[in-house]
């Protein structure tokens, strides 16, 4: 039977094709060359970019100038949550619209559990000209296995200034194993010595060469050029100028994710911004280090110094998400496209804690931005409501016209809801990178936030001998989690950790 040849295939078809190959009659005009009518969609995730940082949600900084222009004609969400607290469960709940208790990808190494593979954003929009893009070897990982339906997914070393390319390029199957021999063979330890000394020595005389190439570049950033924590360095108006030109290219409607890495560490800003907030009197309230913390400093300065690098860093991402938008915006193509703003997870600066390796799930690390600007939308419109990661497949599925995906956890946000989500909804949090991929959750953290309160439980962490630790905050008038109320509020507790066990026992039937 011969194979129906289907609007999908055109569409891959049109992608692939120069021009020339086609007849001038078949080539449509750019306000017809979408099917249907369908709106294209453009996902941008920065990479650790906490709502407690930007100012447009209240920061004493002044980090998001071009964000705060820009929320004018967007849909502003305060309150919204990712599923982790770092790369793999924030990312794989995003692309998923599961929380880390379905999809399984509990830590940095571990795989979505085969179901989303063909369950994901990717998948949900099958009529859609797909594009995945990412700095992040964790994100990688994930599109790898979701590649099926990817129409296009260069490789993340195709953007970076300098990269051990070889390593992409002759082990794209085992990159993980492949990069630490290679780290191991080819580059000296602190303590000067190298699997291959010789190798080493060679591969030394070429990074220098290398390095030579960049010494203007290297001008623009006193800190040193942005980088993964491999030492492969990227520019991030490199990605921002290579998605402007690639997206106008593609076929329409499109499906687009772009996942850049600022501003994750190491915190290497422009020299625009360098010094900006140096000596600026910034307060913030001392708060105790935690028992559970995997980051001690007993340097006073110590968090200060880093949370001003990371302000620092911000607004080069703010300047570079202002040029994207304006660049789209002028081109008109935000006249038929979805653009979302978001991130994977926080950051924290406090509690002995730089970064996000941590069992914690304090408010700076799972609170992240969304904005959604609408075709169309001039007007600025905030919700409060809280809201989770695994609303925004759903949304997106609704505003496009797509069927819904039965897998989904989440709901379609307001305003686009026909139903409203309610002040009491329960938005829930997971962090269980020590727990086996298809054990019972037994090592990890989870959070529960409905309306005002939000309870942290904490259990089978060694440090707490067995035990649990329950905290309890009002995080509308305490939005620090400064007091504990669990001794106080003892029956707004009980009610919620009954809940939030009631759905420990519900996620871990299948696994017991």
């Amino acid at each position: 039977m011969k194979k129906k040849f289907s609007r999908r295939d055109f569409l891959k078809l049109m992608g692939i094709l120069p021009l020339s190959a086609v007849g001038s009659q078949f080539i449509p005009s750019t306000s017809m060359k979408q099917a249907g009518g369908s709106q294209n969609v453009i996902i941008i995730v920065f990479d650790a970019f906490s709502t407690y940082n930007i100012s447009l949600y209240g920061y004493q900084r002044e980090t998001t100038p071009n964000l705060a222009r820009l929320a004018e004609r967007a849909v502003v969400y305060h309150n919204h949550y990712s599923g982790g607290n770092f790369t793999t469960p924030g990312t794989s709940s995003l692309l998923t619209g599961t929380l880390p208790w379905k999809h399984r990808a509990f830590s940095h190494y571990e795989d979505l559990d085969d179901r989303y593979i063909s369950n994901n954003i990717f998948s949900a929009f099958h009529n859609y000209y797909r594009l995945a893009y990412t700095h992040n070897p964790w994100v990688t990982k994930i599109l790898k296995q979701v590649k099926e339906y990817l129409d296009e997914n260069p490789k993340r070393n195709s953007l970076y200034l300098k990269n051990d390319f070889i390593i992409p390029t002759l082990f794209e199957n085992d990159e993980d194993i492949a990069f630490v021999s290679w780290l191991r063979t080819m580059r000296r330890s602190d303590n000067g010595y190298a699997y291959s000394l010789f190798m080493a020595s060679l591969y030394e005389r070429y990074d220098k060469q290398v390095e030579a190439k960049f010494e203007r570049i290297k001008k623009q950033y006193p800190q040193g050029l942005p980088a993964l924590s491999d030492g492969n360095y990227f520019l991030l108006e490199t990605a921002i100028d290579w998605f402007d030109k690639k997206i106008h290219s593609l076929p329409q409607p499109f499906l687009s994710y772009l996942h850049l890495f600022p501003p994750h560490d190491p915190y290497n800003t422009h020299r625009e911004f360098f010094g900006r907030f140096k000596d600026d009197g910034l307060a913030i309230e001392p708060k105790p280090k935690d028992s559970l913390q995997y980051i001690i400093d007993e340097k006073s300065n110590h968090e200060l110094k880093h949370r001003m690098k990371y302000d620092e860093f911000i607004l080069y991402v703010d300047r570079e998400f202002g040029r994207l938008f304006d660049y789209l915006n002028n081109s008109g193509l935000l006249d038929n496209t979805w653009l979302i703003l978001t991130s994977d997870h926080g950051e924290m600066f406090e509690r002995g804690v730089v970064g996000h390796t941590t069992p914690l799930l304090y408010e700076p690390i799972i609170r992240v931005p969304l904005m959604i600007f609408e075709p169309g939308r001039k007007e600025r419109l905030d919700i409060h409501t809280p809201t989770s990661v695994v609303d925004v497949l759903p949304t997106l599925l609704h505003v496009t016209g797509q069927k819904p995906a039965a897998w989904n956890e989440g709901m379609v946000l307001p305003p686009y809801a026909s139903v409203s989500l309610g002040e009491d909804r329960s938005i829930y949090v997971l962090e269980a990178r020590n727990n086996k991929k298809y054990a019972p959750l037994n090592i990890a953290t989870t959070a529960l936030i409905k309306g005002q309160y939000k309870l942290t439980y904490f259990f089978g962490y060694d440090e707490l001998s067995g035990k649990g630790r329950i905290e309890l905050y009002d995080i509308k008038t305490d939005p620090e989690e400064m007091n504990n109320l669990y001794d106080v509020k003892k029956e707004t507790a009980g009610e919620m950790l009954h809940d939030l066990r009631k759905k420990l026992e519900e996620v871990n039937k299948p696994y017991i």
